[in-house]
């Protein structure tokens, strides 16, 4: 009997494999942020009146005055523009998410992490997760409000899930450089600062808002360079939307595997300098 009983017991008495580990307390750090997330709800209405402004002010000012694919259609230029205002909604969550993490480290809530046996990369892990999933949340609520103002997609629904996959993975990865700038600010506010002030270049410098075609040769170049172009690129074609460029540029031909090969190789270098940041701090 009590051979049987040892027999049961012991296997869950083993320590789990540290992928398993990692992944589980991965999750119950996001589980953590996402029921943080439901108790201060205006954190989540804030976040989506910032992106439907965009939408409706970009939509009705600029419709009709700037020319794309030889029309100045108001029409034209919503779906032009709705690959671009898709792709700065999930990047700009970085802030957030660099907040977030600076957040916990100035409350002591990491030092109280770091007591637990648990693996050192799911702290940030967990937060990242919990940022992707309210930035998937916002992205279906600004696709309904862009179906309101006129923008479609016309290559059926696969691709547009597709396209909406490779936003919501450039906006994990670029969420990686929040939780970098966030361990290694001393507040919330400077991480919020820090967060916002590189992604306005990086969004603007871009083929976004206004087609590339019109800018400055070298402001041109790293705009079809840019990966956040890659991406907006790589929507327009999947929705089928107008403002697609014939550019040499080699992201703008293969804008689909562009995107997927900077995303990834964001996501690799700063995981691996956010994790390195953590273990240091928490050292």
């Amino acid at each position: 009997m009590t051979g049987g009983t040892e027999t049961l017991i012991a296997p869950a008495m083993r320590p789990r494999g540290r992928i398993a580990q990692s992944v589980g307390d991965s999750l119950v750090v996001a589980q953590r942020n996402l029921i943080r997330m439901t108790r201060i709800p205006e954190m989540v209405i804030f976040g989506l009146i910032q992106p439907v402004m965009f939408v409706v002010l970009f939509s009705y000012v600029f419709g009709g005055s700037l020319v794309v694919d030889g029309s100045t259609s108001p029409q034209a230029y919503r779906e032009f523009l709705m690959a671009g205002i898709f792709a700065q909604t999930v990047t700009f969550a970085t802030a957030g998410a660099g907040a977030g993490i600076a957040d916990d480290m100035h409350k002591g809530l990491i030092d109280r992490f770091r007591s637990l046996p648990m693996a050192r990369g799911a702290v940030l892990t967990g937060r990242t997760l919990a940022d992707l999933v309210q930035t998937a949340l916002t992205l279906v609520v600004l696709a309904v409000v862009a179906l309101l103002v006129g923008w479609r997609f016309h290559e059926g629904l696969p691709k547009a899930v597709g396209a909406f996959g490779l936003l919501l993975f450039l906006g994990y990865a670029f969420s990686w450089i929040g939780a970098l700038i966030g361990l290694s600010v001393r507040t919330p506010e400077a991480a919020t600062s820090g967060g916002l002030i590189w992604l306005f270049p990086v969004t603007f410098i871009s083929n976004a808002f206004v087609p590339t075609a019109g800018m400055t040769p070298w402001i041109r170049h790293i705009a079809e360079w840019n990966p956040f172009s890659a991406t907006v690129q790589a929507c327009r074609e999947l929705f089928g939307n107008p403002g697609v460029v014939a550019s040499e540029a080699w992201p703008m031909r293969h804008s689909v595997w562009a995107s997927l090969l900077f995303s990834l190789v964001i996501l690799v270098v700063f995981r691996t300098l956010a994790v390195h940041k953590y273990r240091s701090a928490a050292s």
